[in-house]
């Protein structure tokens, strides 16, 4: 070796930052630089001839050692490979070194020993695992509107990476929604823990379940962050006084083993959501100020999600409440038809059904979906049920009824369109899809029609067959589509079952749904509520698509002694042959007095205005069902309207009469003339 090399050998082992390492055959120190930030404060003749796992204080001497043997033994380099130590100025710290190790031989291949070059990485690797842990932390949490869920995910994120154990307790409030308390939150503020997670597993003890309620002891470092809203890092030990003031948290404490803790708070806005609090047990090293500064930004992100979690909570629970007051709370079943509802989706998501008691013992069945979730679709659902009720007063027909309803839908999503764009609503359309069916008794019939992607009924008819009637698809609710409707009719045998099932975009398949009908067996003797259960499963199983409702109608026979028909002729004595056999007919089902009277007069001046406004053929039908109902029908098409006569008419008195002995009343055309209808209320019988 030369001058030249020999310097600069030497300006190496004297004056470079890279720490250098020279150990022989036996791993011991032959020589080493002094100059790296390492070494400040050890003599290198208190290294030099100690083996080299035992002159370093080393987390893991043992690694380090066969690490170093085995590039003596093959020859086989290793470069940047991270070990940790504890330096001696300050064995509470740990650095991390990245070592590169190569055999060193002569000219002929003896081998002399190791060349260990030493690079301080602290600094990178804890910048490298921060970031990890953050990437890990926005990646991971807040991945559903789960609030319970986003805070365990939140735990999973941060253990073991970042802490040994991982607590986060949440404001009892805001698991259910509600807003948050500001900081300083009371004393007597509860909080729930939600999610707890250990390296240590399963085994690892609680001071509380989690989904465990209860007030925070002061003072403490958990009720002081909740104050400030600052983090605390805290070394732990046994003699700290405020460990008396939480004796459950203290067990908790010394049973893991915990050394250190930082508490931080969940804010936002100066308001406070909860608290994370974070372990660190063992070896591992205590919080640094970087990593306080570093679990601010975990707890800023985890913070978002959980308020966002906490709005959807709230949204959802509003949603809920409003669709249980938009909603019947049970199909109403009627003496020629039984019903039965099962809603599958979650309250909030927009599906809606309905039946409504229409004149002539007649029921409506209505079954919908308004897209998207949370208050704006409910209350769209709303809107939209009390229109088809309202419509249904005028007994439309199912293809004019879902015309006008169309209609006001589009009314609606102008509204919307108007908006500011600013408003969330201007950027949800209104679509919706429904199905609206009419059955009559009487004729044993159904009359549907639909609008948008929902199917229509399936009909299970007595004798186990099974098939879908072909009704065209109407276009959706509230679109700029102007295909008009149309509605289909088909009959009804006595023992059949409809089944309207929710599956949006279906369009013209039931998606499985005669299938689940026919294996169901829906018999005539099986209960409704189970057969709607059955059919559900059925839907579920397998890849078959799902229903998010579903509307079973079962079809009965009308009693044909409960309803009087009776064709009359176009003459003056009209009137007085439809009083007799009525009044007939009333005592024969034992009708009060007062009930008979007042429909004699009905029937005398719906009879008299059929004679002089209407044509011929005449008809009078009584149908004894909930109401006592009173129908006549003409073969005239023009609409008679109420008049409130002045003092010196001698008529125009006929339809005031009859609205004020009635009920309701009102007008329903059909395709050879029309029928003037009236209810009545029955007494209802003693006992």
């Amino acid at each position: 070796m030369n001058e030249a090399e020999q310097a600069m050998l030497d300006a190496l082992f004297t004056l470079s930052p890279v720490g250098l390492h020279m150990l022989d055959t036996e791993l011991r120190v032959v020589r080493i630089n002094t100059a790296t930030s390492a070494m400040r404060g050890v003599r290198a003749e208190d290294l030099l001839g100690r083996r080299f796992p035992e002159a370093y204080d080393l987390v893991d001497p043992g690694e380090a050692e066969a690490l170093v043997r085995g590039v003596l033994e093959s020859g086989v380099p290793v470069r940047e490979r991270v070990i940790r130590a504890h330096p001696q100025a300050d064995p509470d710290d740990e650095r991390l070194h990245a070592i590169s190790a190569f055999r060193l031989a002569d000219r002929q291949g003896r081998v002399l020993g190791i060349a260990i070059s030493v690079v301080d990485v602290t600094d990178l690797e804890r910048a490298r695992a921060g970031m990890a842990v953050l990437d890990a932390v926005h990646r991971n949490v807040g991945r559903t509107l789960d609030l319970v869920v986003t805070c365990r995910e939140f735990v999973d994120a941060l253990v073991p990476a970042f802490a040994d154990i991982a607590v986060v307790e949440v404001v009892d409030a805001v698991v259910r929604g509600e807003d948050p308390p500001f900081a300083p939150i009371p004393q007597d503020v509860p909080l729930r823990r939600v999610a707890f997670r250990s390296s240590a597993g399963e085994h690892q003890p609680q001071a509380h379940p989690v989904g465990d309620v209860r007030v925070v002891p002061a003072p403490t470092p958990f009720t002081l962050a909740l104050a400030d809203l600052r983090p605390r890092a805290v070394v732990l030990r046994a003699d700290l006084p405020w460990l008396v003031a939480d004796p459950a948290r203290a067990e908790e404490i010394r049973a893991s083993g915990a050394h250190t803790l930082l508490t931080a708070p969940l804010a936002l806005r100066g308001t406070v959501l909860g608290l994370v609090s974070l372990y660190r047990t063992g070896r591992a090293a205590a919080f640094r100020e970087d990593e306080i500064a570093l679990a601010r930004h975990l707890t800023d992100h985890a913070t978002l999600c959980i308020d966002n979690a906490r709005r959807y909570t709230r949204e959802h629970a509003v949603a809920a409440t409003l669709e249980r007051h938009l909603l019947p709370r049970h199909p109403v079943s009627h003496i020629a038809l039984e019903t039965a509802v099962t809603p599958v989706t979650p309250t909030g998501s927009g599906g809606w059904y309905d039946t409504i008691a229409l004149s002539s013992a007649r029921t409506a069945l209505v079954i919908g979906d308004v897209v998207g979730t949370g208050i704006n679709p409910t209350a769209a659902m709303g809107q939209l049920r009390t229109v088809i009720r309202s419509l249904a007063a005028f007994d439309l027909e199912p293809d004019e009824l879902l015309a006008r309803l169309n209609n006001t839908a589009r009314v609606l999503a102008a509204e919307r369109a108007s908006l500011p764009m600013t408003d969330p609503l201007h950027r949800e359309a209104l679509a919706a899809s429904c199905v609206y069916a009419v059955y009559d008794p009487l004729t044993r019939s159904c009359t549907a029609a639909r609008a948008g992607g929902y199917p229509g009924p399936v009909v299970a008819r007595p004798g186990g067959t099974v098939d879908v009637p072909d009704i065209p698809a109407g276009p959706p609710l509230g679109g700029a589509d102007d295909t008009p409707y149309a509605a289909a009719r088909f009959e009804l045998p006595e023992g059949s079952v409809l089944a309207f099932a929710g599956i949006p975009d279906a369009g013209e398949s039931p998606a499985g749904v005669p299938e689940a009908v026919q294996q169901a067996r829906p018999d005539a003797d099986r209960p409704l509520r189970e057969l709607c259960d059955d059919i559900l499963y059925r839907l579920y199983a397998g890849d078959q698509a799902r229903a998010t409702m579903l509307l079973l109608a079962r079809t009965r026979a009308f009693p044909a002694d409960r309803v009087a028909v009776w064709s009359l002729e176009a003459e003056p004595t009209a009137a007085a042959t439809a009083r007799r056999r009525v009044r007939a007919q009333l005592e024969a089902w034992r009708v009060d007095e007062e009930t008979a009277f007042s429909t004699g007069l009905i029937v005398s001046e719906l009879v008299t205005n059929a004679v002089r406004y209407g044509g011929p053929p005449l008809e009078l039908r009584l149908i004894h069902d909930r109401t006592l109902t009173c129908e006549v029908r003409d073969g005239s098409l023009a609409a008679p309207h109420l008049r409130h006569a002045r003092t010196v008419d001698e008529g125009g008195r006929g339809l005031f009469i009859v609205s004020q002995l009635a009920q309701v009343w009102g007008t329903r055309f059909a395709a050879d003339g029309k029928i003037i209808w009236t209810e009545q209320v029955l007494p209802t019988p003693p006992g």
